[in-house]
């Protein structure tokens, strides 16, 4: 089965692979100058790497990598890969197909290939091994190998940052059968799982989703995972879900400049405000986008939040956006618009039109 998804690559395939290429380079602009500074490289790790490129000729997540990493005069000199895979005719093309890329001699490192079980050492390696920064991708076909002990491993040390695809297909299927229980009590903790169960019991298919999501961030985040970000995937008919990717960090910086990336692969905006996620039907027939007007939501949500307060757009923005869908533009929309309609008072109240810097002070009225 995990063969015949490396069959073509489809259009979602090719969004998720945006996503983690993208973020890997802005992650690699703003990391690598720290780790010189203390004498260290930088790692891009791929624990399901599969075959290298999908059967139309596509490269898939891993020759991407390498290929920004040859064309990057930083990256050529300071990229550790670690490239893994269960199937060895998956590591044995991938090899192969790395050995073609153009320049791959330039690099300092050479790429490192395992074929083996990410559940067993690869997964006790990353809990024990201190790491050089490095960002990991975990995309396991099912959820098979998947773990919070992994995810733990994957972001414990400074610099750290991860994304993991989540079948929630198979996973929503799989929370109440006894057969797969060891893989949901490792995926969401042994207490959590049992009492997820239980809660699950009668909810409607989108309260489901909502809880299963809730708990999983939750425990990501009691592993120091302060900031977590999914992106959902819709079927082709955009009726469900059926997957996500998981960012995952410890710092407010990464966790800011994965929502721009995501908000611009996102299929529909609504006001200006990212969906977070690829549905094939709404990036088919976008005028069919139901609005919901999530601005008009946002500006009654910090006039309720921050009421009496003065406060610069920067801190709206930082104390608010955390589990959110918005991003810094959204923010400066909406103070605009409660500018424009005289519910709050701006200094300096003279700027460029429709402009909201940082440091603009605005004061939210007593309610």
């Amino acid at each position: 089965m995990a063969a015949k998804f490396f069959d073509e690559r489809e259009d979602q395939s090719e969004v998720k692979a945006r996503i983690v290429s993208k973020y890997f380079l802005a992650w690699s602009r703003i990391i690598v100058p720290w780790a010189w500074r203390n004498g260290q490289s930088v790692a891009y790790i791929d624990l399901f790497a599969g075959p290298g490129r999908y059967k139309d000729g596509s490269a898939s997540t891993p020759l991407m990598i390498l290929e920004h990493a040859i064309t990057d005069p930083n990256l050529r000199t300071s990229l550790i890969t670690f490239f893994n895979d269960e199937e060895p005719k998956h590591t044995a093309n991938l090899q192969q197909e790395i050995d073609k890329l153009p320049g791959i001699d330039t690099l300092a490192y050479k790429p490192r290939i395992s074929t083996g079980d990410v559940g067993g050492s690869i997964s006790a390696s990353l809990q024990t091994v201190r790491m050089v920064p490095t960002f990991s991708f975990i995309d396991p076909f099912g959820y098979k190998g998947l773990s919070l002990g992994l995810v733990k491993g994957a972001i414990k040390d400074w610099g750290c940052d991860c994304v993991f695809f989540f079948n929630y297909n198979r996973i929503n299927a799989g929370i109440n059968n006894n057969i797969v229980d060891a893989h949901m009590t490792a995926l969401f903790g042994e207490v959590r799982a049992q009492a997820l169960r239980e809660q699950l019991v009668g909810l409607t298919p989108m309260q489901r989703e909502a809880l299963i999501l809730e708990n999983l961030a939750g425990a990501i985040k009691a592993l120091g995972g302060r900031y977590v970000l999914p992106f959902r995937f819709r079927n082709a008919e955009g009726t469900r879900s059926t997957h996500y990717l998981i960012f995952v960090s410890k710092h407010e910086r990464g966790y800011e400049v994965m929502k721009e990336i995501m908000a611009k692969e996102s299929s529909t905006q609504d006001q200006g405000v990212p969906s977070l996620e690829y549905s094939p039907a709404d990036a088919r027939t976008p005028l069919l986008f139901s609005l919901q007007r999530p601005l008009e939501g946002l500006t009654g949500e910090l006039l309720r939040q921050f009421q009496g307060r003065t406060m610069r757009m920067e801190e709206v923005y930082r104390t608010h956006h955390k589990d959110t869908r918005f991003i810094e533009r959204n923010y400066k929309d909406a103070l605009l618009a409660l500018e424009a309609d005289g519910k709050v008072a701006v200094d300096p109240p003279k700027r460029r039109a429709g402009t909201f810097g940082p440091k603009v002070r605005v004061t939210f009225p007593s309610l």
